[in-house]
């Protein structure tokens, strides 16, 4: 796994906080990875995509063309 810092609300954090307290997550960060799988699952129906070799490709094309960009 990769490591990000990230800004949020004091609220978020403190919802966080209390969530990890009352036993529905290990962690804050277990919290973070479940609401964003369940966030590109439901809104954005990446999860699949990312596990394909059309992102892969994708991605490829995204690098190449920020390079010729240059």
């Amino acid at each position: 796994m990769k490591i990000v810092t990230i800004n949020i609300p004091e609220q978020y954090l403190d919802c966080l906080k209390t969530l990890v307290d009352l036993g529905y997550f290990p962690s804050r960060s277990e919290a973070v990875r479940q609401a964003l799988n369940q966030f590109l699952t439901k809104e954005a129906n990446l999860v699949k995509e990312i596990e394909h070799d059309q992102f892969k490709v994708l991605k490829e094309r995204q690098m190449n063309a920020l390079i010729g960009s240059k």
